[in-house]
């Protein structure tokens, strides 16, 4: 990360989390020690994350990592690309899709489902002011439900916003990430 910021005091729980992560996947992603200067504000960043990306829903794991990757892409965050492309490869089995997603969405094999997640994703991502009911409607036919498109917009504004802070401050991908699910 290119501040400067020192890692603050943190919560019991954050403590707990940091130590369930290096249980999980071996490290502690960079994206939650870029937090670590103030604990309320990767409390927070935390309990959206896990809220918008693990709690049930509509959407499947790998869908919601699918709008990471898309919207990323739009975005050319490279710490999601790579985060959340590892995450596509290891969540679909398919080595290739999170790079298809990451290069260009519109040339992968996916269902109608999917192209339809991911056109209001990336619509979303690029010209949100136009965004319409046609949209939603697409969305719909596709098969999701009204609290699925929420979701979908949900997450895609999570990583709007996730990308806009990596660049700010020039957050890099723990080199875990490239070699997973390879």
């Amino acid at each position: 990360m290119a501040l400067d910021l020192k890692s603050g005091q943190l919560s019991a729980e954050n403590e707990a989390y940091f130590e369930k992560c290096r249980e999980k996947l071996g490290f502690v992603p960079n994206v939650l020690t870029s937090y670590a200067h103030d604990d309320a504000k990767l409390s927070g960043f935390a309990a959206f994350y896990n809220d918008l990306m693990l709690a049930p829903s509509g959407l499947s794991k790998l869908e919601r990592e699918m709008i990471a990757v898309a919207v990323s892409s739009v975005n050319r965050c490279y710490y999601c690309l790579a985060a959340h492309g590892a995450a596509v490869r290891q969540l679909s089995g398919d080595p290739v899709l999170g790079e298809l997603i990451a290069m260009n969405y519109r040339a992968a094999d996916l269902s109608a489902r999917h192209r339809a997640m991911l056109d209001f994703s990336v619509k979303l991502t690029e010209t949100p002011h136009l965004i319409g009911e046609d949209d939603r409607w697409a969305l719909r036919k596709a098969g999701f439900s009204e609290r699925d498109i929420w979701d979908i917009g949900a997450v895609a504004a999570f990583y709007n916003m996730s990308n806009r802070m990596a660049s700010a401050v020039d957050m890099r991908p723990n080199a875990e990430y490239h070699r997973q699910a390879r």
